[in-house]
């Protein structure tokens, strides 16, 4: 499946704010819930649509709106959470499913602490939101979880992004779709994306 790099003009205004190492917590947490509105944009660009019957303040007519059941957000947590609210401004049907995930500091594994989902996501599109893909580790667990959970339809979406994190989904799921604003330079020792923008949840939360 493929990868798409959003470069829309306000994607990467609003991804340079970010960056800047003096932007503060309250500024950074909406900067990232109004990217996610955009990403969002982006990921939903070919969803069915049907067509229904309507009246308008003018007369009748037939007019499309979106076909099935509405998608669910996968959040790993925590710093999912900042993409998860700004799908919701643009989704506010969606369910929601919560993974808890840590990294191991020793190991670098994820480790998965928490799962709960809708009981019918093997009948929905599941959009996997987390800010960054670094080693792909923690997005190749929460994975492994929804499909275990019956998820079929998968996409994932992140604000930045490193080679070595692509391959690494890539090749564990290679049927998920990834959408990035960024695939940055590479990874330090402590697999830390460079040039990055920090610990998103840290920035997010002002845990640092």
């Amino acid at each position: 499946m493929g990868l798409t790099i959003v470069s829309h003009p306000l994607v990467q205004h609003k991804l340079t704010m970010m960056r800047r190492k003096e932007t503060s917590t309250a500024e950074f947490r909406q900067l990232v819930r109004e990217t996610a509105f955009l990403l969002g944009y982006e990921v939903t660009r070919d969803l069915e649509l049907e067509t229904v019957h309507i009246e308008t303040p003018m007369e009748e007519m037939e007019a499309p709106m979106l076909k099935g059941k509405k998608l669910v957000l996968a959040s790993i947590l925590r710093a999912g959470e900042g993409l998860l609210f700004g799908m919701l401004d643009l989704l506010p049907s969606a369910r929601v499913c919560h993974i808890g995930l840590y990294r191991d500091h020793n190991t670098l594994e994820a480790v998965e602490y928490y799962f709960k989902a809708p009981e019918d996501i093997s009948e929905r599109l599941v959009i996997v939101v987390d800010p960054m893909l670094a080693t792909g580790n923690s997005a190749v667990k929460a994975i492994d979880q929804l499909k275990k959970h019956g998820a079929k339809q998968i996409r994932f979406v992140c604000i930045l992004s490193v080679e070595q994190g692509i391959k690494q989904l890539q090749k564990a799921h290679p049927d998920v779709d990834i959408f990035t604003a960024s695939v940055d330079r590479a990874l330090d020792p402590a697999s830390y994306i460079l040039p990055g923008l920090g610990d998103a949840g840290d920035r997010m939360f002002g845990t640092k």
